[in-house]
């Protein structure tokens, strides 16, 4: 799983910052990041220690959520 560099409360959150044209970046912890390779990537939020309450697919590539690609 990765997170969005911006701590979105809300998946609806990050959907408004992408329809806004904002630059969305993404990184995974721990010892496989902190780069995520460009593709299919796996976003929870908001960030630890809070409880994760959105959980989102994505399309990544160099390092950004993709303009226009569907958060699912």
């Amino acid at each position: 799983m990765a997170y969005t560099t911006t701590n979105f409360k809300s998946k609806k959150a990050l959907k408004d910052a992408l329809a806004a044209g904002t630059r969305v970046t993404v990184y995974q912890p721990g010892p496989f990041g902190p780069e995520v390779k460009d593709g299919t990537a796996y976003l929870e939020g908001p960030h630890y220690p809070a409880a994760h309450t959105w959980y989102a697919q994505v399309t990544v590539q160099d390092g950004a959520i993709v303009p226009g690609s569907k958060v699912k």
